[in-house]
C-alpha cells in the first residue's frame, strides 16, 4: 500500500477525485525533504495540482507532507498511516491546517473520491 502512494506509475492510476478523471501528472521523491507534484484533469480538462514536500517518510507504515494546491493561498499537513488489518492496510489520513469548514468539507469529499479509486484500482 505504501508504493501505492509513492511510486508515480501506480498514483497515475487511482489518483483521482472520480473515475473520470485522468492523472497526468505524478511525480515523487519519498524521502524526508523531497518533493512531490500531482495533477488531475476533469472530462472538462480543468486541471488541480497540488504539491508539496514530505516531512516524514516511514515505509511501510507513514508518509507525512505538506498540502498546496496551485493557484490557492494556503499550506496544510497531510499524514497518511497504514495499519495491517488483517489481509489487508487500513490506510488512515489526517489533514490539518485547513483554513475554514468549507476547505475541510471540499478537501473530505476529495479525500473520499480518490480512497474510492484506490480501492478500486487494488480490487
Amino acid at each position: 500500500m505504501f508504493d501505492a502512494w509513492t511510486d508515480p506509475e501506480v498514483l497515475k492510476r487511482w489518483w483521482k477525485g472520480s473515475p473520470d478523471f485522468e492523472t497526468p501528472l505524478a511525480e515523487t521523491d519519498p524521502r524526508t525533504g523531497g518533493a512531490y507534484r500531482l495533477k488531475m484533469k476533469t472530462p472538462a480538462g480543468e486541471i488541480h495540482s497540488v504539491h508539496g514536500e514530505y516531512t516524514e517518510v516511514r515505509p511501510p507504515e507513514r508518509l507525512a507532507f505538506t498540502w498546496e494546491w496551485e493557484g490557492v493561498p494556503g499550506v496544510s499537513q497531510v499524514v497518511v498511516d497504514f495499519l495491517e488489518d488483517g489481509d489487508g492496510t487500513e490506510v488512515v489520513i489526517v489533514h490539518t491546517g485547513l483554513v475554514d469548514p468549507t476547505a475541510r468539507e471540499q478537501h473530505e469529499q476529495g479525500w473520499n473520491a480518490v480512497l474510492a479509486s484506490l480501492e478500486r484500482e487494488l480490487s
